[in-house]
């Protein structure tokens, strides 16, 4: 696909400047002019800023929103909730699920997103008839959509250091890491076969609670060098003392003695890091994706955002349970939490928070940083500098003030594909992201009933 969209004033790593002409070839950026007036054909835009990136999303956690906030308790007692709706899923209802929540993510600016994916088998641990059933429902969700995905399939083997999967975990598991990697070279054959550019796949390592280090080391082994690999990291101080207890390291510390640590590594949260910790993360150009929303509404803690990027590390960010999903909130939670732990503002200027929800993310999925050049992906958001929240605002702090309800046009290798809240679609295709989730989660809501 050929095309050329004029941008009134595009953010250019965090600088506003004014008429931008793009061209875009094949998806990708194949001009970049600035100070130029627009030209016959262009498609004319307002104040653009570059595709943001989620870098760590659960879709299916998308069907909690609005109904565990007010139970209190912890982390640990969300969980039985989330347990709970994974054994509701099928193939079926995640795809209706998993499309809405896309759905939304594109209408609300997100151009990319990395599914950390471990719903692999039935509730009772048994395969679906279809192979990959589940990993390709999140496939045509996106496809559908129009969004971006890296699938990164999770490996999820234990239900704690030492323990078996639980009841409620069955589903996650597939018995060794041999077998893991066999249906993860699988599902690469399969989606291989059908490549056409929106789906890639990535790889995960749950946690270190999730999975021990012999088969750690033997996935590491086993995965080619160039894929992307995420984990979660530190995220409770329980993981950490747990840890620490079996193996003398911190979760950093045992990633560190496998050779995990290297710069195609994103550790997902970070929040009770050492000192040492962040000197590995650091050293060894390991990007974070912190997730401010969720980290807040689990009661997670404050992670060393500035401290880790002092350090050398690359901070991307991510929507994780998708209670809220707006990359706006996301750059505000990240500055906003750093304001709180040190008393001092501009922990992160504008364009370091634009940069973790695009560039960041963007490398952090196996991308390449985008950054608006020739050869880059071409994924744009169209935002609002005049309504209620963003008039006065320069373009350059807009990440400060805009939200979501601020995205105009999104549009994704090269082409339009969201328009005020509306994906843009095939005549007859449902365009309306909450007339999708609404439907989704009816059906989800008498699975619940007929269990």
């Amino acid at each position: 696909m050929t095309g050329s969209y004029w941008c009134k004033t595009l953010v250019i790593d965090g600088v506003p400047v004014a008429g931008v002409r793009l061209g875009a070839t094949a998806g990708r950026l194949s001009q970049v002019s600035r100070g130029v007036r627009p030209e016959p054909g262009d498609t004319l835009l307002g104040t653009v800023l570059p595709g943001f990136a989620n870098a760590h999303s659960h879709a299916f956690h998308r069907a909690l929103r609005g109904r565990t906030h007010a139970d209190g308790g912890d982390f640990w007692r969300w969980r039985e909730s989330m347990y709970a709706v994974a054994g509701r899923l099928d193939p079926d209802t995640y795809y209706d699920l998993a499309r809405a929540v896309f759905a939304e993510m594109l209408v609300s600016g997100f151009t990319a997103v990395g599914e950390f994916h471990y719903l692999h088998h039935r509730s009772d641990g048994s395969g679906y008839d279809t192979p990959h059933a589940m990993e390709l429902a999140l496939a045509a969700a996106a496809r559908d959509a129009g969004i971006r995905l890296v699938l990164l399939d999770t490996a999820y083997l234990q239900g704690g250091i030492g323990r078996g999967l639980a009841t409620e975990q069955l589903g996650f598991g597939d018995g060794s890491a041999a077998g893991w990697l066999e249906r993860w070279h699988g599902l690469r054959d399969r989606l291989n076969a059908e490549a056409d550019g929106l789906v890639t796949l990535g790889a995960a390592l749950h946690s270190v609670r999730a999975v021990a280090p012999a088969a750690m080391r033997e996935i590491l082994d086993g995965l080619p060098g160039d894929v992307p690999l995420h984990v979660h990291l530190s995220e409770q101080p329980q993981e950490n003392a747990d840890c620490e207890a079996a193996f003398g390291l911190t979760p950093t510390g045992l990633l560190h003695s496998l050779g995990a640590l290297t710069p195609r590594l994103s550790a997902v949260h970070a929040t009770h890091l050492s000192d040492d910790d962040r000197a590995l993360l650091g050293a060894a150009g390991v990007t974070v994706v912190m997730c401010p929303t969720t980290e807040a509404d689990l009661g997670d803690g404050i992670g060393p955002a500035r401290e880790l990027a002092r350090a050398g590390t690359p901070i991307a960010l991510g929507s994780d349970q998708n209670a809220v999903i707006d990359p706006f909130l996301e750059m505000r939670g990240l500055e906003m939490g750093e304001r709180l732990r040190s008393g001092a503002r501009g922990r992160f200027t504008p364009a370091e928070l634009l940069g973790a929800a695009s560039a960041a993310g963007y490398a952090a999925l196996g991308f390449g940083a985008s950054v608006l050049r020739p050869g880059d992906r071409c994924d744009l958001v169209e935002v609002a500098t005049d309504s209620l929240r963003t008039v006065g605002s320069s373009a350059a702090q807009l990440p400060l003030t805009a939200t979501a309800s601020d995205v105009l046009r999104v549009i994704v290798a090269g082409r339009i594909v969201a328009d005020r809240g509306r994906l843009v679609g095939p005549a007859g295709a449902e365009r309306h992201p909450e007339v999708m989730t609404a439907h989704a989660l009816a059906r989800i809501d008498r699975a619940r009933r007929t269990r």
